[in-house]
């Protein structure tokens, strides 16, 4: 075990399965945040899910002692210019929900043809020491809007979002399989990997 724990600063109960599963066998402790932080988050206001992950990791940190790994993901659609990008979470506010989102999101899409439903999904991964950024990764995947939800895994926008490889929603996908094509699969990848090869290398994990 290494000195101190990594603590998953996210809320979303989807992301931290997904998280933990991704990240185990590593030599940290891995925590949620709620088991270790009562008080309120950060305000989200940045314009970059980048930017949201970083000011997230930083709080955080600054508060809990270890390493901290915060994420930022949302959905960006082609046909409404990006949207709803950083505000995928809250696109339904006042009282988001996921079904509210998707509802809203089906709507504004009504009459759009298949060809021009194309759709990406986007995850930002921050990991921070002390109130340091160490390192930001970020996993894309692309795929298409349906006109309907399908499956009943996953969450946020997974039951419309279709990704052709596997001819399924990302809902109607196994969590494993999910891990392996998603974007946050593909950043938390990567960031296992750096993790990984400092370590071995006995090099620091609290500098860039």
């Amino acid at each position: 075990m290494t000195d101190g724990p990594l603590t998953v600063a996210t809320r979303n109960p989807g992301k931290i399965r997904e998280i933990r599963k991704i990240l185990k066998g590593l030599p940290f402790k891995i925590q949620a945040v709620d088991e270790v932080f009562s008080g309120p988050g950060p305000v989200e206001k940045a314009l970059t899910f980048a930017e949201n992950a970083e000011a997230k990791a930083v709080f955080y940190s600054n508060k809990i002692p270890g390493l901290v790994v915060a994420d930022d993901s949302g959905l960006e659609v082609d046909s409404l210019g990006g949207a709803p990008g950083v505000f995928s979470a809250r696109f339904s506010r006042p009282r988001p929900t996921d079904e509210k989102n998707i509802k809203k999101l089906l709507h504004l899409m009504a009459g759009v043809p298949a060809e021009k439903r194309g759709a990406r999904f986007v995850a930002a991964i921050a990991l921070a020491r002390h109130g340091k950024v160490i390192k930001v990764i970020e996993g894309t995947v692309r795929g298409r809007i349906l006109t309907a939800p399908r499956g009943f895994n996953g969450f946020g926008y997974d039951p419309v979002f279709y990704y052709a490889r596997f001819k399924k929603t990302f809902a109607e996908l196994r969590p494993a399989e999910k891990n392996e094509v998603s974007h946050r699969g593909r950043a938390l990848k990567r960031l296992r990997q750096y993790l990984q090869k400092r370590l071995a290398a006995g090099l620091p994990l609290f500098s860039r």
